[in-house]
């Protein structure tokens, strides 16, 4: 019982990284560009196939370096032709928009890629276990574990020690004073939304060694990523953060005793969270901490 607990536990935070990757990225464009990016699993989705398409010709690390990069160039070309326009108008019209688009990526993706899955090949060094009685610990998903919080780290030493960073912040609580301190602020948007569409692609490449590559994967850790920010509370990274990694554990927690409660205890959690405070766990209207 024990051991199965710590492999359903040890799952559950895997997921709940991946969780995470997602959610910050979805935090991070929601915050400062007030758009609901429902094709953000739609980038994972590239940011996956792209990493095997590109292995053969750089390999497996250079893969896991550039398609995350490729993915951000395509979201910023995404955000300057079609999302850009929709800036300063209700939500409703970018949410539209990006469902839309969800949409396209995944049939363009069965277009180029076919319908069927492909495995994709880690290095065998990572796919070993690290013990006979630790067989569901691999290298490879320790060095999703490091790799999801070196990005992390990142992402948080950006916003708060940077130019960029703090220009980002101060723009998420007031964007008309930022611009009107001589900011640019389509640029502004631009690279934020790009940093974002960067962590989805870092998720997909991610996961394409762990989950396998299919057209549909990204659909699957959308709407946990959606759930993950309102548990952590809106306009918090750090709340996300904590949101992403307590979905999955409570999933991985209640496979164990109740498997198929494990996709509902998220929806659960979130309703008793919000009932308890309404605004997230760390959530502070305007606030990115």
């Amino acid at each position: 019982m024990t051991q199965l607990l710590l492999f359903n536990v040890t799952n559950g935070l895997i997921i709940g990284a991946f969780y995470a990757l997602m959610a910050l990225g979805l935090s991070l464009i929601l915050n400062l560009s007030n758009v609901i990016n429902f094709a953000h699993g739609g980038f994972l989705v590239i940011g996956g196939y792209l990493a095997y398409t590109i292995t053969p010709y750089v390999g497996f690390w250079g893969a896991l370096l550039i398609a995350p990069v490729l993915t951000a160039v395509i979201g910023l070309a995404v955000e300057g032709v079609l999302i850009r326009p929709l800036y300063g108008r209700d939500p409703l019209y970018s949410l539209l928009m990006t469902f839309g688009l969800a949409f396209i990526i995944e049939d363009g993706t069965r277009f180029i890629w076919g319908a069927q899955g492909k495995p994709v090949t880690i290095p065998p060094f990572l796919a070993r276990p690290l013990s006979h009685e630790l067989f569901f610990i691999t290298g490879y998903r320790i060095f999703m574990v490091v790799t999801v919080t070196i990005a992390v780290a990142l992402i948080f030493a950006l916003l708060r020690y940077t130019r960029l960073g703090i220009r980002i912040r101060a723009a998420t609580l007031d964007l008309e004073m930022v611009a009107a301190m001589g900011v640019n602020v389509r640029i502004l948007r631009s690279l934020n939304f790009a940093a974002g569409i960067y962590l989805a692609g870092l998720a997909g490449a991610l996961a394409a060694g762990q989950l396998g590559l299919e057209p549909t994967m990204g659909t699957g850790l959308l709407m946990p990523s959606f759930i993950a920010i309102i548990i952590g509370g809106v306009g918090s990274l750090t709340g996300t953060l904590i949101g992403g990694l307590l979905i999955g554990v409570a999933s991985g927690v209640t496979a164990v005793f109740a498997p198929a409660a494990s996709e509902a205890v998220m929806y659960v959690l979130m309703a008793f969270i919000l009932l308890a405070r309404p605004r997230g766990l760390l959530g502070e209207e305007g606030m990115m901490t």
